[in-house]
């Protein structure tokens, strides 16, 4: 895998807020309003590391290469195909919501039935527009934060992402409200291998939100320190430059970071 630092220097670091809740998303769930998807937006391990459209690396360059709109992922027969399992189509509910701003989204269907995925965060509004796509930075961050938004615990939480993109814009109240910083996300679930990373906050032992009670069941490689991984620190707290191993040893780097921090 090639070093990930080409990406443009964006000013200034920013954040935004979620309401997290990792109660099975179902089917159902995935018929909600916008305001239904900001309060129960928790993404199972299971569906990041099991469904059928990014496990395969074909119907992953096939979901990238082509926009984010329900005829290009319904007229190809690999995303099609992938759609009709329920974990591909939880997790597609994440990646929208990560890449589409909140007045656009998809609605496909399949095998007679319809499913909306709403937009909400806008990391990468280009993917979702005619003959869109999504290139390697796109999917680092839109892979940022699906990652950040895992929650092995079932447990609804709020939690505030963080990072050097300007669509992560900070609420007012933010950082008074959600001083705890957690960890920081960083990989590419579209790539071969789906790398998958997270460092901790310094000081931390455990990220129990994201991993359970036990770091070795984590659905991420632990990386260990953020301060040991990562090259700096932004204006409120985030994480950016974070390697693939602790500093002295050879890894790749990833400028596409998400910090959660935490009431």
């Amino acid at each position: 895998m090639a070093p990930v630092r080409g990406l443009s220097a964006l000013s200034g670091i920013f954040s935004t807020v979620f309401l997290v809740s990792c109660g099975g998303t179902g089917d159902a769930d995935l018929t909600n309003t916008r305001s239904a998807l900001v309060a129960e937006n928790a993404l199972t391990a299971n569906a990041l590391t099991a469904n059928a459209l990014t496990a395969n690396a074909l119907t992953a360059n096939a979901l990238t290469a082509n926009a984010l709109t329900a005829n290009a992922l319904t007229a190809n027969a690999l995303t099609a195909n992938g759609l009709r399992d329920p974990l591909g189509r939880e997790l597609l509910k994440y990646v929208v919501s990560c890449a589409l701003p909140a007045d656009a989204g998809v609605t496909v269907k399949v095998d007679g039935t319809t499913y909306d995925f709403p937009g909400s965060i806008g990391l990468a509004p280009d993917w979702g527009r005619a003959h869109g796509s999504c290139d390697g930075s796109c999917q680092r961050w839109v892979s940022a934060c699906v990652l950040a938004r895992v929650d092995a615990a079932g447990v609804k939480r709020e939690i505030s992402i963080r990072g050097d993109n300007p669509a992560l814009r900070p609420a007012p109240h933010e950082l008074r409200d959600y001083p705890n910083r957690e960890a920081t996300y960083y990989g590419n679930i579209f790539a071969d291998q789906e790398p998958r990373y997270l460092c901790l906050s310094p000081g931390a032992t455990s990220d129990q939100r994201v991993c359970g009670p036990s770091l070795a069941e984590c659905p991420m490689t632990v990386v260990g320190s953020c301060d040991d991984v990562c090259a700096d620190r932004g204006a409120f707290g985030s994480f950016q430059d974070c390697r693939t191993a602790r500093r002295g040893n050879r890894g790749d780097v990833f400028a596409e970071t998400v910090t959660v921090f935490l009431p």
